[in-house]
């Protein structure tokens, strides 16, 4: 398992590495209309369900507990070959979470040197589409979106820096 830190995104908002907490998780994975934008599913997920996907999640990347004015209110993976997956429980949709936390996975790609971010998103979640191509994702297939990670830019050495090699 990938070892990490809580991720301070803003003032009301930071990423808290994932530990079971399936009292709050399983709540959002029974809601129909967030299981239809994460799975396409038209079931609730099973507490048996949502351990097996944690579980995959924690191996596969880097997962993220999103934790907003400190409710528990959604996840985030960043996986190892650049593919984000995001949750957010529908009560706190359409108040920017979701935007502001993708802008800190890109910075957290970047400090992971990686190139390119992928999301999945399926054609009827409007919503999702809005938020990744807002943030400069562009629509690659059907259903995939890319990002093209920029450099972070090197720190330039002051004047009264030496060069290792003088």
């Amino acid at each position: 398992m990938l070892t990490f830190r809580n991720i301070k995104i803003d003032d009301e908002i930071t990423l808290v590495p994932y530990k079971p907490n399936y009292k709050v998780t399983l709540s959002w994975y029974q809601d129909l209309q967030l299981v239809k934008q994460v799975s396409n599913s038209k079931e609730p997920f099973s507490l048996k369900r949502v351990k097996t996907m944690y579980s995959a999640l924690k191996h596969e990347g880097w997962l993220y507990y999103i934790r907003y004015q400190n409710l528990l209110v959604g996840d985030v993976t960043l996986f190892k070959d650049g593919h984000i997956s995001i949750t957010i429980c529908n009560e706190y949709q359409n108040k920017h979470i979701g935007r502001r936390v993708i802008q800190g996975i890109i910075k957290l790609a970047q400090k992971k040197e990686m190139k390119i971010l992928y999301a999945e998103i399926y054609p009827f979640n409007t919503q999702s589409k809005k938020m990744f191509t807002s943030l400069g994702f562009s629509k690659i297939l059907k259903d995939e979106y890319i990002y093209q990670v920029p450099d972070v830019p090197k720190k330039r050495k002051s004047r009264g820096e030496k060069n290792e090699n003088s």
